[in-house]
């Protein structure tokens, strides 16, 4: 098990999005965010205090978690001095990197020698099966998305404390790297065999009793030309009964893909759905989640409204407004 609490690495991610992993376990395991590392040129901050691994060791401390999730997931050599040292001085690493903790020959030398332990969560440890498409007892909620890094996370663990409050029965199922050190359980699926990924999700989502809801964190993008794969894995091993639609209106481009246009809403329902019901006829588009982070509160109200007139679905943002929305949408089903 990893040991809480964490100093948040931010290194020198350009922006906030690149820092999207700590960002998650701030908002929702703010216990364990002691506070953040940051390399000269970071372009993020979370908030926190900024700590020195000493400052960090003296106020509890254990693990150091790489918190940003950059383009390719590599540790550079600058990364690589602080991680060194924080060994040194006696955390443990943690990281959901492509790039992994134990390939790296420096890493693993130091931790042997010190006695601390190297995470990599972006390892599956199962040996998933190959989907069959059976149909599963339970209920299943998918958020899928415009882009990568919309809110398809936070829209379903928004939904799963709200579902929770009002004792319905909610289970988030993490299938990245930030859900994973958030819930400490789930898939990591850009990691798994691509003929294993949708059955990765069919074994993350069993069977289960009629009334209860899977949320499943959403991945990627089916328009996004890098990470099309994820979703399409998410979609049809979820087999969903219900999909959310998450988009972020303020973008002029793809994330990192600064050639490629957002599609609109309607664009991500017409393609989205058809491609669902082909593992769930029954599937239905029931809601819009936004994020309306880069609005001010008016502009986000306006938008919101805009978007439910056009659509016809109830529309919110779930970490600013909440998702009563949704979950009211998924308990009519």
């Amino acid at each position: 098990m990893i040991q809480t609490p964490y100093l948040l690495f931010l290194g020198d991610a350009p922006d906030m999005l690149a820092a999207k992993v700590a960002i998650g376990i701030r908002d929702w395991r703010p216990e364990n965010a002691v506070g953040q590392f940051r390399l000269e040129g970071c372009g993020a901050d979370l908030g926190l205090t900024d700590m020195t691994l000493a400052e960090a060791k003296a106020a509890g401390a254990k693990t150091l978690v790489i918190g940003v999730a950059n383009r390719g997931g590599v540790i550079s050599k600058e990364w690589k001095k602080v991680l060194v040292t924080a060994l040194e001085e006696g955390f443990d690493l943690a990281a959901g990197l492509h790039n992994l903790l134990r390939n790296e020959p420096d890493l693993v030398a130091v931790a042997e020698a010190t006695g601390r332990s190297l995470h990599d969560v972006r390892v599956p440890e199962v040996n998933y099966p190959i989907a069959d498409g059976k149909k599963r007892s339970g209920k299943r909620c998918l958020a899928v998305g415009t882009d990568c890094s919309v809110g398809k996370m936070y829209t379903a663990m928004a939904m799963e404390r709200d579902m929770r409050e009002r004792g319905l029965k909610a289970t988030f199922r993490a299938t990245g790297q930030t859900g994973i050190l958030i819930t400490g359980d789930g898939v990591p699926l850009d990691a798994v065999i691509a003929d294993f990924m949708a059955g990765s999700i069919e074994w993350l989502t069993p069977d289960n009793e009629e009334d209860h809801w899977d949320l499943i964190e959403g991945q990627g993008s089916l328009f996004h030309v890098s990470f099309s794969g994820v979703t399409m894995a998410l979609i049809h091993g979820g087999q969903p009964d219900a999909l959310i639609l998450c988009h972020e209106p303020t973008r002029s481009h793809m994330r990192g893909l600064p050639e490629y246009t957002p599609p609109s809403l309607e664009d991500l329902r017409d393609t989205a759905l058809p491609l669902a019901r082909i593992a769930n006829p029954a599937c239905q588009v029931v809601g819009v989640s936004i994020n309306t982070q880069h609005m001010t509160e008016d502009e986000a109200k306006a938008y919101l409204a805009e978007v439910e007139t056009r659509m016809g679905l109830p529309a919110t943002d779930p970490y600013r407004f909440g998702s009563g929305k949704l979950v009211d949408a998924l308990a009519a089903l």
